[in-house]
């Protein structure tokens, strides 16, 4: 049936989310990850977008979101600031420039930024825009028209904005906010002609299940940048003692992702530095073909050398 599908989707047509939950517990994973790679190689081509993050408002969040080492109700000892300075984020921008990574993106703690302070970053955007080469994106939370409108202007090109989780299990996850919420800034930015990045974060105790209902809701809304992190137990929030998913099971979701989005970049995100190469490697062999490179917001990520030996050592091009 694997097979059967591979070949459906390569020939243009969906597959069914009755027919996704079925082939993700097919019994020979290789088959299914060799499947999902067949079908990125002649969707997506052979080439993993690369693009690199920058914490640039940390911790003091209103929300209350179980995962996040920024939400001021858990204690983390994460550390906090308003605005990064302008010289640090034009120093990392220009570092990832010259190494090759082609976007680059300011993310904000908080439910959102304000009116009054989205001119503040858009000047830095505008400087970026001036002096670097990057494919500018943006991470500021739920914003409203006259926000994406004047990111856009600065130079802004794709917004990002997880769903997390599907709507059947976030509010077990958050109550400060909902994915409607999410889907309206999604939305709007999309109105804007602004690309949009949206994916979510696997083993904070979701079903397999749950997670194919992400990937098609993130179909209907025509997300072709889907970020999968993998969930890293953060101390002091209230998943901190969720078990890591098993290898197995993270090639499964990538897989199975792919099946359901095949022309989509499938973003190796959060929470894979703790990987092994070898696993990393089986798992961009089984349909991931994006990278999220560097460290990541409070967690330490993969040296961007390190990340190019990878792709190179699999053939994949960066």
């Amino acid at each position: 049936m694997v097979t059967i599908l591979k070949d459906k989707i390569l020939s243009g047509k969906s597959i069914t989310i009755e027919e996704a939950k079925k082939i993700v517990k097919t019994k020979d994973i290789e088959d299914l990850c060799a499947c999902a790679n067949e079908i990125r190689e002649k969707k997506c081509g052979n080439t993993v977008d690369t693009c690199s993050i920058i914490n640039a408002r940390s911790g003091q969040c209103s929300e209350n979101c179980k995962w996040c080492a920024q939400s001021r109700h858990f204690a983390t000892g994460v550390e906090e600031y308003d605005t990064i300075s302008e010289s640090e984020l034009l120093e990392m921008a220009h570092h990832n420039n010259k190494c090759g990574v082609k976007r680059f993106s300011l993310v904000t703690s908080g439910r959102s930024v304000l009116q009054r302070d989205i001119e503040k970053f858009c000047n830095y955007y505008r400087t970026l825009k001036q002096d670097t080469n990057l494919y500018l994106c943006a991470s500021m939370g739920l914003l409203g028209e006259n926000e994406l409108k004047a990111l856009k202007e600065a130079g802004v090109k794709r917004y990002h904005c997880n769903l997390e989780t599907s709507a059947s299990y976030f509010k077990t996850l958050c109550t400060t906010h909902t994915p409607e919420d999410k889907k309206n800034t999604i939305r709007i930015a999309q109105s804007l002609g602004m690309e949009v990045c949206s994916g979510g974060i696997i083993g904070m105790g979701e079903s397999m299940e749950q997670r194919i209902e992400l990937a098609f809701e993130l179909k209907e809304l025509n997300i072709k940048s889907v970020p999968i992190n993998i969930l890293n137990p953060i101390p002091g929030t209230p998943l901190q003692d969720v078990e890591y998913i098993s290898d197995e099971e993270i090639r499964r979701t990538v897989a199975i992702f792919r099946f359901i989005l095949p022309d989509a970049v499938l973003r190796f995100a959060g929470g894979r530095a703790r990987l092994s190469a070898e696993l990393q490697a089986k798992i961009l062999l089984g349909g991931m073909n994006g990278a999220l490179i560097g460290d990541m917001l409070t967690t330490i990520g993969n040296r961007i050398d390190d990340d190019y030996r990878l792709f190179d050592s699999i053939g994949l091009l960066h």
